[in-house]
């Protein structure tokens, strides 16, 4: 067997990240390795935590961007409490979002992307790859009771990890997938749900860090720690066996 190293720079590969409450860190952590050794995706899917991150880089963010406005990263630049289906109006979010990005659609982005949503008057998964990028993100991250629901071409819709954990649906018929999986588990997501497993499928390489510390509105000074540790994983599994 090839080390993922070596498997990845075999062809084309499609990056998968999980959502997972707040690990963007983790996320972040993980695409600066992969920045840095060469290793570009050809697509990027991703949930939540994954939609945000991916939907940046894919977008054309640095990586070493991406660490330094994440680490930046304060409550009041996100915490906007408003009477509806969620704590959070989550405007303050969309605007940063909007600050962030280089490009105003998915049709622009350099790296196609693919972003799972919860339709929530559908209740399914919902694949978004066209049109805004800045309101896909913010729907696919809208968090259940922390955010409210976000209207995106006459549909309400709410945090992909709903029923799309891994953010993979947008990668349904890829035959190389390279996947981070999360393995923090949200406040609303019981204890040995299956949608904590780590999927498997033939061309898929999953990539679950251990150690990673748990991140939320209230523990961000965390972030720091959890995006070195991701760094750190993400290098030693380049050389391990796929």
């Amino acid at each position: 067997m090839p080390t993922l190293r070596a498997w990845l720079s075999e062809g084309p590969f499609t990056l998968g990240l999980s959502s997972g409450f707040f690990g963007f860190f983790a996320h972040a952590g993980v695409v600066s390795v992969l920045e840095a050794e060469g290793l570009r995706p050809a697509r990027i899917v991703g949930s939540s935590a994954g939609a945000l991150v991916g939907g940046l880089w894919g977008a054309g963010v640095p990586a070493a961007r991406l660490r330094e406005e994440l680490l930046a990263l304060r409550r009041a630049h996100f915490w906007d409490p408003w009477p509806g289906l969620g704590l959070l109006r989550g405007r303050l979010f969309r605007a940063r979002l909007e600050a962030m990005l280089p490009v105003r659609t998915f049709e622009e982005a350099p790296v196609p992307i693919a972003l799972s949503a919860f339709d929530v008057l559908g209740r399914r998964t919902a694949v978004l790859d066209a049109g805004p990028l800045a309101a896909a993100i913010h729907a696919s991250c809208a968090a259940p009771v922390l955010f409210q629901p976000v209207r995106l071409g006459g549909r309400l819709y709410a945090d992909g990890g709903v029923l799309d954990r891994p953010g993979l649906a947008g990668a349904a018929g890829d035959p190389r997938v390279l996947y981070h999986h999360l393995t923090s588990r949200s406040p609303w997501r019981r204890r040995g749900s299956p949608a904590l497993r780590i999927p498997e499928r033939p061309g898929l390489r999953a990539v679950a860090l251990a150690g990673i510390p748990r991140c939320g509105p209230f523990r961000l000074e965390r972030g720091a720690e959890a995006f070195e540790r991701a760094a750190a994983g993400m290098r030693t599994a380049l050389d391990e066996r796929a």
